[in-house]
């Protein structure tokens, strides 16, 4: 396959509008061939289990970086950043609850806090559409639909919880195309999980997503299923840590990274 070509958008200048305030929409087709970031945030005597919890669910929680307690630099992906302000929208979890969704955690911020960045399918989204296979939410300038399912996660320490998918339409004659595609990046989340019927993996309704907003389904397209670095927002439910800080679904961290810095060929 050939590469991928980055906008001209600058990862670092969008940081800045985030940062600044004056960004805080969805990231799906920001920065087109950089690699975008989901975000989970923890104490410190919950990274562990965190951890391990990521190694034993990689398709859905594969680990971009970790940044040690207290720092704010997510320096192996993207200098200069500050884990703190460079994400539109951020979630607030308490005790399984969520507790405050906001543009800043400064006033929630410690030294006791451990950041992961996890791989986010919208790295692969440029790839898709070189493929020439369109995405329909940004045709419909909205958020990818995220469904939790039936599918339980590999408990590890504290966390549990449904496996979290995003879905993407694809004509049928186009999906063995966007399985090849997506393959290439296991980082940010690779081949989907499943194609075609939603109820098998429990999803009831596809028009009434838990996380991201509806999308249509055309009558030559099947939906087609992606595991979802919200996955972690869900477990927070179920596993009620006293804290996590998380991007609201849709906002992620855009790093420097191109997407062929993760693709394995």
């Amino acid at each position: 396959m050939p590469p991928t070509s980055p906008k001209s958008e600058s990862p670092s200048d969008i940081r800045l509008d985030i940062r600044s305030g004056r960004m805080t929409n969805v990231t799906s087709g920001l920065a087109e061939g950089y690699v975008q970031a989901n975000l989970v945030i923890l104490p410190k005597s919950l990274s562990f289990d965190f951890l391990l919890f990521c190694q034993r669910n990689p398709k859905p929680c594969p680990i971009l970086e970790v940044i040690e307690p207290g720092l704010i630099d997510p320096h192996l992906t993207c200098s200069g950043a500050d884990i703190r302000y460079d994400v539109p929208l951020y979630n607030i979890y308490r005790n399984g609850k969520l507790s405050e969704t906001c543009q800043s955690i400064e006033h929630v911020w410690s030294d006791d806090l451990v950041s992961f960045l996890i791989g986010c399918s919208f790295s692969f989204e440029n790839a898709l559409k070189q493929a020439h296979i369109p995405l329909r939410h940004q045709e419909m300038k909205c958020n990818v639909p995220m469904y939790k399912t039936s599918i339980p996660t590999v408990t590890a320490g504290i966390f549990s919880g449904p496996l979290v998918v995003s879905m993407r339409p694809v004509k049928r004659s186009h999906i063995s195309k966007a399985i090849q595609v997506t393959s290439r990046f296991p980082d940010t989340h690779g081949a989907p999980i499943h194609v075609g019927s939603p109820i098998s993996i429990g999803i009831a309704d596809l028009t009434n997503p838990d996380y991201g907003d509806p999308v249509t389904i055309l009558d030559d397209e099947e939906p087609v299923f992606w595991a979802c670095g919200v996955t972690p927002q869900a477990a927070a439910i179920v596993s009620k840590p006293e804290l996590m800080i998380t991007h609201a679904p849709g906002h992620m961290l855009i790093t420097d990274k191109t997407d062929n810095d993760f693709s394995i060929f």
